[in-house]
């Protein structure tokens, strides 16, 4: 299917540690994006670089960047789940899955400017991509940061993404769920956040 998008943008797949020259520039992008609700992530560039570089040294692991010619507009990234942290793992092994066979997306970043022009399904179909290509994965999934409804901090005219990722064919499977620490714009240190995940099947 042919995606609308803006002309100047190439959407590049790299893997492992092909992507750590561009860091230093992922990070910046990161915490920029991360810094907006739901997320209000107040970040750091150590943290991002150490971060990173868990993708960059896991076997599997996809960096896909969105590039207008030399700035990095939006990335998102995926490594098969053996490679990922206990947060991840946790509730997958609790509910009987074989972590051998899901394929985990850590993340979709998109400057505003660019959004709405298909990058973000691309991001979505590059990373299952990827998966079906390694072999042996029966599930892509990922995880959403739960907020409450009357959160102060959410924009009145904010819309979950949760209607984009059903299009994509992703279910929300809210028993599945876990905590990350993050310090939040208002925090004066760091606190567990609920999320749960969403997952699609590509193979039988």
């Amino acid at each position: 299917m042919q995606v609308n998008m803006p002309m100047t943008v190439e959407i590049r797949s790299l893997s492992g540690i092909d992507a750590a020259p561009f860091f230093d520039d992922l990070s910046r992008l990161r915490i920029t994006i991360f810094r907006a609700f739901p997320y209000l992530y107040d970040g750091s560039f150590d943290y991002e670089h150490t971060y990173l570089s868990t993708y960059a040294k896991a076997e599997g692991a996809v960096f896909v960047l969105a590039m207008d010619g030399e700035k990095i507009v939006g990335m998102s990234t995926g490594m098969p789940m053996i490679a990922e942290t206990d947060e991840v793992k946790a509730p997958f092994l609790a509910a009987g899955y074989d972590l051998e066979k899901i394929f985990y997306f850590g993340e979709s970043v998109l400057l505003p400017e660019y959004r709405g022009h298909g990058l973000g399904v691309r991001f979505f179909e590059e990373r299952e991509a990827h998966a079906k290509r390694l072999g042996g994965f029966e599930w892509c999934t990922f995880c959403a940061v739960e907020r409450p409804t009357d959160h102060p901090r959410r924009p009145a005219d904010y819309v979950p993404l949760n209607d984009f990722w059903a299009k994509r064919g992703y279910t929300h499977h809210p028993e599945l769920h876990t905590a990350f620490t993050w310090q939040d714009l208002d925090e004066d240190a760091e606190s567990p956040k609920p999320l749960s995940f969403w997952m699609k099947r590509i193979a039988a």
